[in-house]
């Protein structure tokens, strides 16, 4: 049990160390701001802007102790081995992330639930196209590191890998869902706890997004346990992003149905759980590239 308690221990100093930075955060950016006009835009976001930064901020500070703590040193314990396969499987993840999402926004286009979000200029296209592959390599890249890498990582070494995937996939489904609220207008000390306990209280919405994003972290956690290395789950996880941040700019899904077909999210409709349900069986079907070995030994 071990490592069990380390994370636990982990989430403790993550949720209110978080919390008890992020007021000295936003002093530190008002302060910044008084000296040069050009961070007046960085003093101007909203408080839990800054409670989710210092969140992440700790989670990663605290992300070697834990793992160390825990027996996963280096960077393989952690899903980055070493080997000539890894451009192949992001390539690959990536291209089926990206092709299981635009089958989903096909599908609804022509069931008559979008329309077309109107003509954008080249360069706005260029510029928003660059700031979704941007997000998509960062998001992909930090939530595997954090989700699968980390916390799948650690219980599985606590439990059978089956529970500990369906543990971490509800974890990456339920923190979807922790909304923001309305800032106080003024920042206390206390105010990061205030904030998160606010965030907390919201129940999320069950069905059917939060099946959809554990089907999610279900597949990416499955397919990180059968090649031992996180690659095709970056691949995988960032397609997804690109398409949600860059699909918007086409179009926009505003007619009856949103129930199945989703809304411009996307992953709030039956169809998208249904299609990453498919998925999920392809993952673990997929064949494993020669001289990538599983967490258990096998090729």
């Amino acid at each position: 049990m071990r490592p069990i308690r380390a994370l636990l221990v982990y989430f403790a100093v993550v949720f209110i160390g978080g919390a008890l930075l992020a007021p000295w955060l936003f002093w530190l950016a008002q302060w910044l701001a008084g000296l040069s006009p050009a961070l007046a835009a960085l003093a101007a976001h909203p408080f839990h802007r800054f409670l989710d930064r210092s969140l992440l901020g700790v989670a990663l500070l605290g992300l070697w102790p834990v793992l160390r703590q825990c027996g996963l040193r280096g960077r393989a314990g952690i899903g980055f081995a070493t080997g000539g396969h890894a451009p192949a499987e992001i390539l690959r993840g990536f291209s089926l992330g990206w092709a299981s999402l635009a089958c989903a926004a096909l599908l609804a286009f022509l069931g008559g639930a979008g329309a077309s979000a109107g003509s954008h200029s080249p360069a706005q296209l260029s510029v928003a196209l660059l700031g979704a592959a941007l997000t998509a390599v960062i998001v992909g890249v930090l939530e595997e590191m954090l989700f699968r890498g980390a916390l799948f990582g650690i219980l599985r070494n606590a439990m059978p890998w089956p529970a500990a995937l369906a543990v971490s996939s509800a974890v990456y489904s339920l923190a979807h869902f922790i909304r923001s609220p309305q800032s106080a207008a003024s920042v206390q000390w206390y105010s990061g706890l205030v904030l998160l306990e606010a965030m907390f209280r919201h129940p999320p919405a069950l069905i059917p997004a939060s099946l959809t994003l554990f089907v999610a972290g279900a597949i990416l956690a499955l397919a990180y346990q059968r090649s031992g290395a996180l690659y095709f789950s970056i691949g995988l996880h960032a397609g997804w992003i690109f398409w949600l941040k860059s699909w918007r700019l086409f179009f926009h899904q505003d007619g009856p149905g949103k129930t199945f077909w989703g809304t411009d999210n996307l992953l709030d409709g039956w169809l998208s759980f249904l299609i990453l349900l498919a998925l999920l069986c392809i993952v673990a079907r997929r064949q494993i590239p020669n001289g990538a070995m599983t967490r258990n030994g096998r090729f």
